[in-house]
């Protein structure tokens, strides 16, 4: 009878077996040709910031403050320093409430409730920042001026998200044996999070926080808005004050609205500066993560 199936038969490839290969040969290509696109675009970023850049790139240029009256001599010290204290002090703002927050989810809240806060995570991770900055500047400069301490609760706000959900995702990687174990041997729910889920998911929550770091770093809108008015020539340490905190971010887009040639050079050379920070922002995060597997693993 020719409609039966003959099991000694040998296979041979049918219509549909053509079908779905062709089908996975050119989704392979699409998702090499969508990578390859990916690396190119960021290669030719880099490769036109670092053309523009370098002959400004120097010692003297990370360390020392600008020109009063503009010119090609001088540097972005100020704006530098005031960029890490600012990310800094939103990294302290960010960093416990992000944890915390993932936490309460994995540890805590039920089904109704974790879903609720991933969600709210989510959207909070979806907002422009210069919705985060008008908002800001509505509750916090708009009756007494611009100051450090507004742009780094801009930058904790963004930061927050980026940390929470990260941090969730390593905390459910802890092996859940371990609870167990922990409360097997009666320690109590918070020891077992401080001496157990925290150490095993350490690794995982870092990486989070510097690659929230990295983009906080490069946020400009919140500073045009929140921290714009200030002496670039003047090394200000101090966010607590009602004065703004220099740094690249702005410098970089004020110097690129500028007509001075000698600007735009400067403006090059700090956006090397900043893209050589969030790069080597990235590779840490990378290589903190990579160990924190080969922990785990062993």
């Amino acid at each position: 009878m020719t409609g039966l199936f003959d099991p000694t038969a040998p296979l041979t490839p049918s219509g549909n077996l053509r079908r779905r290969e062709l089908v996975s040969r050119l989704a392979s290509g699409g998702a090499t040709a969508s990578a390859m696109l990916a690396v190119t675009v960021l290669a030719v970023v880099i490769s036109s910031v670092a053309q523009r850049g370098s002959s400004s790139l120097s010692l003297s240029f990370i360390t020392k403050p600008p020109p009063l009256f503009g010119g090609s001599a001088g540097g972005i010290g100020p704006e530098l320093v005031g960029t890490i204290i600012l990310v800094a002090l939103a990294t302290a703002i960010a960093m416990p409430l992000g944890v915390l927050a993932a936490l309460y989810v994995t540890e805590f809240a039920g089904g109704r409730a974790a879903r609720l806060i991933r969600g709210v995570l989510d959207l909070m991770q979806g907002l422009p920042s210069i919705i985060v900055a008008v908002c800001v500047y509505g509750l916090l400069v708009a009756d007494t001026g611009q100051s450090g301490y507004t742009a780094s609760t801009a930058l904790a706000i963004i930061m927050l998200p980026l940390i929470a959900r990260s941090s969730q995702e390593v905390i459910l990687l802890v092996p859940g044996n371990l609870r167990e174990a922990a409360e097997a041997l009666g320690i109590g729910r918070w020891r077992t999070i401080r001496g157990v889920v925290l150490p095993g998911a350490l690794g995982g929550i870092m990486t989070g926080t510097i690659l929230a770091v990295a983009r906080a770093a490069g946020e400009t809108a919140p500073m045009i808005l929140l921290c714009s008015v200030f002496n670039p020539t003047i090394f200000a340490t101090n966010p607590f004050t009602h004065q703004a905190i220099p740094n690249v971010p702005f410098e970089i887009f004020s110097l690129s609205e500028q007509a001075d040639p000698s600007s735009f050079s400067r403006a090059w050379g700090s956006a090397l500066v900043l893209l050589t920070f969030i790069l080597l922002a990235n590779f840490l995060a990378r290589a903190v993560l990579a160990r924190s597997r080969r922990r785990v693993v062993r």
